[in-house]
């Protein structure tokens, strides 16, 4: 491992090469131009190239050290933001703090893996994935990496840190479900009888719905989006109600999604359909077990912490591949215009990833 190579004023660079390239979700174009400045800083930092796979959501970057790799590290390149976030908030370093959109989820995480894998020499036995569609439920990703980690047998996963630097041990399965309450439309101040409002149906549904969380479990059950009624003196004859989930176990995804399903209309002249799932399975602390304590043997102070949030390290960990989360950079305000990383914790953070890479090659090696 050269330490030479954790160069900071290269690594802000880099840094702002990728915020400088908006990637939202879904906008095929930026996703092209974003891959592909990626794929060129990935080339000039490691002497090899990266490929693009081509998908229906736009390019995924993967490059190889080699054809033996023991360590996938897994990334996105899209974000959460519009095209024009960037003139609202350019790139800046000020005050030690880098900000600029997708600077701490997850640009900075990025180039923290690609100088830690620049750091082991030629062909080290790691490949790195970064994908286009994480921020989105990664439906076009998934496969792909799931495919690259069995191959691979262990996975660090380059998303923002937990607070203070805390690497993410466990996850919870997160999911999005869409109630849809149908009624029937009338004048609401000449023959409000004659409507059947929608809105109103929701509203017991969305009680039963909060009921179904479990805090000693850790389950949530969140009533985020509600969108009903065409008029003030119209009864509203549709209403949708969006409903974020998050569990922590099989058993707590089974019971939600078997009672979001089982959900029935309190009045029965209105109808409620039921759409969604759970996506992402929960990633318990077990899936981390193996490639955490390398981590403490770099750096005994390191906390490990279970959180809330999903990531692409659920779908690995959920087939039974060794998983750490968290790996990226250090700072916070994640989808938020205030986002920012503490600069002077990226070289420390990218030596941490490299040498976690060398001692899982090490042991397989054993």
């Amino acid at each position: 491992m050269n330490a030479e190579l954790f160069d900071p004023t290269a690594m802000i660079d880099d840094l702002r090469a990728l915020v400088e390239v908006e990637s939202p979700s879904h906008d095929r174009a930026a996703l092209q131009r974003s891959a592909e400045v990626l794929a060129a800083v990935i080339e000039r930092r490691t002497g090899r190239p990266a490929q693009l796979i081509d998908g229906p959501a736009g390019p995924h970057v993967h490059w190889r050290g080699s054809d033996d790799a023991k360590v996938l590290i897994l990334g996105h390149h899209d974000t959460v933001f519009p095209l024009g976030a960037l003139a609202q908030r350019p790139f800046t370093v000020a005050d030690g703090h880098a900000t600029g959109p997708g600077v701490f989820d997850m640009a900075g995480g990025i180039v923290q893996a690609v100088h830690a894998v620049a750091s082991l020499g030629d062909n080290p036995a790691v490949e790195m994935l970064f994908t286009c569609d994480e921020e989105v439920g990664s439906l076009t990703s998934r496969a792909l990496l799931e495919e690259r980690a069995r191959a691979c047998g262990a996975v660090l996963v380059l998303e923002p840190s937990g607070d203070g630097g805390a690497l993410k041990t466990g996850r919870k399965g997160t999911g999005t479900f869409t109630v849809t309450v149908t009624g029937k439309a009338a004048h609401a101040g000449l023959e409000p009888h004659r409507g059947v409002n929608s809105l109103i149906e929701a509203a017991h549904q969305v009680l039963t719905i909060a009921a179904l969380a479990d805090a000693e479990a850790g389950t949530t059950v969140t009533p985020t989006v509600v969108s009903g009624g065409t008029a003030d003196n119209v009864v509203p004859a549709e209403t949708t109600v969006r409903v974020d989930v998050r569990v922590t176990c099989d058993e707590e995804r089974q019971r939600i999604e078997e009672a979001m399903a089982g959900l029935r209309a309190v009045n029965p002249a209105a109808t409620v359909t039921v759409t969604g799932a759970i996506g992402r399975p929960p990633m318990p602390e077990s899936a981390s077990a193996e490639l955490f304590p390398l981590a403490q043997q770099f750096d005994p102070s390191i906390d490990g912490v279970a959180v809330g949030g999903g990531s692409d390290g659920n779908f690995t960990a959920a087939i039974g591949v060794p998983t750490l989360d968290g790996l990226g950079a250090v700072g916070g305000g994640a989808h938020a215009d205030h986002e920012y990383i503490v600069v002077d914790t990226m070289a420390d953070r990218a030596r941490l990833v490299a040498a976690i890479i060398s001692a899982r090659c090490a042991l397989t090696a054993a």
